[in-house]
């Protein structure tokens, strides 16, 4: 892993956020890459909820200033960065006003999701590429956690295709137990569509489930993860038929499992 650049995309990190399964999952990767000689980044949304100050996070003037289209709708993009101290990991944040000001994450008060997930879930995923993109930081893997990611690989392989900064990147996706149940929105599909991705690669979106979203990832995506050991079980059946690399959750929490992984599965 010497020198191999891995970019890390989760919608939760420790110490910026409680400690789930996915949070703690999302600093010990970038460890683990960082301590066998590799180089990260860290892309997450400024929550409300984050304390900016006790943090020491801080706008880049460079990287902002950037409109996002997100159905038809103009939507200023926001960077700031922060570094989790004695780790050498520097942590990006993307941020909205209209998106990520609340103080809540993906759930309100009552459980439910957020009606405009949709609408998060895209400003995310074009917010991240399009700082990536200016960064000129050329991932050797894309490394995606939770479900609030799973557009990631479907925009890197239609809308953004012509990218030369990500033509050599293999995308990995880290699997995680159901947190909701539904749909995440029943006008994603309408939204997406918007950015002229073909019909037939977004059918999945029309009942935009956990396991469809789960799915659509996994589609386009080089390897894949099991980070819980309470993953859907038609969801481990769809793993096992892709016949796609994959690191099982007992093997993942071995030492040094991840980067073993990378290294001998997908680069």
């Amino acid at each position: 892993m010497k020198n191999k650049r891995v970019l890390i995309i989760s919608s939760e990190v420790v110490p910026y956020l409680p400690q789930t399964e996915q949070a703690v999952n999302s600093f010990n990767l970038p460890k683990e890459i960082n301590e066998n000689g590799g180089q990260t980044r860290i892309f997450i949304p400024r929550y409300g909820v984050i304390n900016e100050r006790r943090h020491q996070l801080h706008e880049v003037i460079r990287l902002s200033g950037m409109n996002l289209v997100i159905n038809d709708l103009d939507m200023p993009l926001i960077i700031k960065v922060a570094s989790i101290p004695k780790e050498r990991m520097q942590v990006y944040f993307i941020d909205n006003e209209e998106y990520f000001k609340r103080r809540s994450l993906l759930h309100n008060d009552k459980g439910k999701l957020h009606s405009d997930n949709d609408e998060r879930m895209i400003f995310f995923t074009k917010g991240v590429i399009e700082t990536v993109k200016k960064l000129n930081w050329s991932p050797d893997i894309i490394h995606l956690h939770g479900w609030f990611t799973a557009l990631f690989p479907l925009y890197l392989n239609t809308y953004y295709k012509d990218e030369p900064i990500f033509s050599e990147s293999k995308i990995v996706t880290s699997v995680y137990k159901k947190d909701f149940s539904g749909v995440v929105s029943k006008k994603i599909k309408n939204k997406v569509e918007f950015d002229l991705i073909p019909k037939e690669e977004i059918e999945a979106l029309s009942n935009a489930n956990f396991n469809n979203l789960i799915k659509l990832s996994l589609k386009h995506s080089d390897g894949i993860v099991s980070s819980s050991n309470q993953t859907p079980k038609d969801l481990n059946e769809i793993i096992d038929q892709s016949k796609k690399p994959h690191l099982c959750y007992d093997s993942s929490t071995q030492k040094n499992a991840y980067t073993d992984f990378y290294s001998d599965k997908i680069i």
